[in-house]
């Protein structure tokens, strides 16, 4: 846990819920082990929406379609949400969420690798949620960077490991390694690259809200 245990579970004994239809699918996501967001990342997203106000979004990790509905249920009616998902098995499931929460017209489902997909794209987006792979992130950045407009948020998920940031490279599992020095570098990058303004803040898995100040972003290296 990046907090205490006892304060997040009173954080979230606060919580309000998502109406009927995303409970009912948050139990079956967390019955079927399927990764979706945290409760409290739920809250801070619906913030950040409501004090955005985007009408166009683009995310990156579908899963089963949880966020993607999430975000459609918190932003204004003209507010349309494309999401890509490479994972075959969720891409059915997803589009029978869409459609059963009535949100088919205002979620677009891309199928097939995130970078891939980003690449065919036009833009500008005024919000990015990226949650795919995290080893990728630093690979899908200078594309979300291209399609989101200047003073557009991006905003990355599970950006803490679980705490694994925080220990020496050794110190983290062989498996995660690659995974762990790509983050540690995407961190950096958000943090270190003039035209960004990053804060990352210790919600659910860790959360990287990024401001994307000006229209031609040069991105800084590693040192």
């Amino acid at each position: 846990m990046i907090i205490d245990e006892r304060m997040a579970v009173y954080i979230n004994s606060l919580d309000s819920g998502n109406g009927p239809f995303l409970n009912a699918l948050e139990r079956e996501a967390l019955e079927q082990e399927i990764p979706i967001i945290r409760k409290d990342m739920q809250s801070f997203l619906k913030v950040l929406l409501a004090l955005h106000a985007p009408k166009r979004i683009l995310e990156l990790g579908t899963a089963v379609g949880f966020s993607a509905l999430l975000m459609a249920q918190n932003t204004a009616p003209d507010c349309h949400i494309t999401t890509i998902e490479k994972y075959e098995k969720r891409i059915p499931q997803a589009r029978a969420n869409f459609t059963a929460a009535g949100m088919e017209e205002r979620i677009t489902l891309l199928e097939g690798d995130a970078l891939e997909r980003m690449k065919e794209l036009a833009g500008p987006y005024d919000m990015i949620f990226m949650d795919a792979a995290k080893g990728q992130y630093i690979h899908f950045l200078p594309e979300a960077l291209r399609l989101l407009r200047a003073g557009g948020v991006l905003i990355s998920d599970n950006v803490l490991q679980d705490g694994d940031i925080l220990e020496s490279h050794y110190a983290v599992e062989r498996r995660n390694r690659t995974i762990y020095k790509r983050m540690r570098e995407y961190l950096y990058v958000l943090k270190h690259t003039d035209g960004l303004l990053t804060s990352i803040v210790a919600v659910g898995d860790g959360a990287a809200v990024t401001v994307k100040l000006w229209d031609e972003i040069q991105i800084v290296t590693e040192k």
